[in-house]
């Protein structure tokens, strides 16, 4: 089974953490979705909001140009 994608690296804060959290609450509990992240203040804000909204995050790879971290909603 594919892990669903939300790329969201043509797309700047604040429209790219909008984006995501549309996306997210469209997750069942332990649905998992890869986002791919580019914007500076995107990469700070959304790992940062999905945390504190009930979501678990890992870092699948963080380098200068990219961040893709796969979210879950927490059961």
């Amino acid at each position: 089974m594919e892990i669903p994608k939300l790329d969201l690296t043509d797309t700047r804060c604040p429209l790219a953490l909008l984006m995501a959290k549309r996306t997210c609450r469209q997750l069942k509990a332990g649905q998992p979705l890869e986002i791919h992240i580019c914007d500076t203040g995107s990469r700070k804000d959304i790992p940062r909001y999905l945390l504190n909204h009930g979501f678990q995050v890992h870092i699948q790879s963080d380098n200068p140009q990219l961040l893709v971290i796969t979210v879950t909603r927490r059961l």
